[in-house]
């Protein structure tokens, strides 16, 4: 699977205290999310890796 597939890998994927387990918080347009939910959708067009040492690499 590339990782633009992987939610999991996505900065956007977010632990949501209210309910209790992680949400995408991308904000799909209806064909996007139309296709997401069908599985038809491989690259995800809001996929943002989750590097949580990207702001060390700026100080340096």
């Amino acid at each position: 699977m590339n990782q633009e597939g992987c939610c999991e890998l996505c900065a956007l994927y977010a632990w949501d205290e209210e309910y209790g387990y992680y949400v995408c918080e991308a904000d799909l347009d209806e064909d996007d999310m139309e296709r997401f939910l069908r599985g038809s959708i491989y690259a995800c067009p809001c996929f943002q890796p989750d590097d949580e040492y990207r702001v060390v690499r700026k100080q340096m």
